[in-house]
């Protein structure tokens, strides 16, 4: 225990670094690492060995070009370079058919696609809310997706020990239980509030702060997305405890001692990421409005 309250501590001090820069390339730079390390746990999860490392390579500029594409020239660049990256694995697997397992490379490649989602989205509100307009409100979003999964996931703990009696999914995730989930439905919405009012106050006290304001009548709104992304974090959740079962292992990697890899610390985060942003881009505001 910890050794998981030191690496919290130490990720909220680099994570709020980290937003600290938003307005700069540094956040696509650190979410573009964080997504290829994720990657290549997935790489290596799903047994595939150093030489095959020309399975992960295309990974890398794909990825790199895919969290820095808020340019015209970068964005029209991704329709090519999506062709020219899937034709490389396919050519891959008609070289190297007797070495290459396709079911393997397409989990793999699911599981990546879904963390470069997750990642993308995350970059995607800065672009949908730029600083100039929106000030902060993009740095509230990014940290509100991640109140309601990581929010979610301790509340569901405490609630799963202490009240949990039902198992959830017990051949995915033995120790999930129904009461576990309902209680992280609960945290994740009063986080969610939580977060919202003190975001809030301080862009009507702070002229540093947003002047877009959230009214009263978006706190409906604030915990219906908490709801249902706590949903979605669960899903994420036992997904990726789904294809660990199949893959033979425990967790994806050590990088957060005591938490294990980045996958397992933003599987919850799969899903919640690119909810957020669809609503942002399409209700929020208007709504608002």
């Amino acid at each position: 225990m910890k050794t998981r309250i030191i690496t919290s501590v130490v990720g909220l001090c680099f994570l709020a670094l980290v937003l600290s820069m938003f307005n700069t390339i540094v956040l696509d730079l650190v979410v573009a690492a964080l997504c290829l390390l994720g990657i290549h746990e997935a790489f290596a999860a799903f047994g595939f060995k150093t030489g095959q490392l020309y399975l992960y390579a295309p990974f890398v500029p794909f990825t790199i070009l895919v969290m820095l594409s808020h340019g015209s020239a970068a964005r029209a660049a991704l329709l090519p370079a999506a062709f020219v990256f899937m034709l490389y694995l396919c050519v891959c697997v008609i070289i190297k058919h007797r070495t290459v397992d396709v079911a393997k490379l397409s989990g793999f490649v699911c599981l990546s696609g879904l963390m470069m989602l997750c990642f993308y989205s995350l970059v995607e509100l800065k672009r949908l809310l730029p600083y100039e307009t929106y000030h902060y409100d993009a740095v509230f979003f990014v940290l509100l997706a991640l109140c309601y999964a990581w929010g979610g996931d301790s509340a569901a703990y405490f609630a799963g020990r202490f009240l949990g009696k039902h198992k959830l999914a017990p051949e995915v995730s033995p120790h999930k239980t129904v009461e576990g989930a309902i209680g992280g439905v609960c945290g994740s919405v009063l986080l969610g509030v939580l977060a919202t009012w003190i975001y809030s106050t301080l862009a009507n006290r702070l002229e540093m702060f947003t002047a877009g304001r959230v009214s009263g009548k978006l706190y409906l709104l604030i915990a219906l997305m908490g709801a249902v992304a706590s949903v979605l974090g669960i899903l994420g959740d036992l997904f990726a405890s789904a294809v660990k079962r199949q893959c033979g292992i425990k967790d994806y990697g050590s990088i957060f001692p005591g938490h294990g890899g980045i996958l397992d610390r933003f599987d919850s985060v799969m899903f919640i990421a690119p909810f957020v942003t669809i609503v942002v881009r399409w209700v929020f505001y208007a709504y608002q409005a």
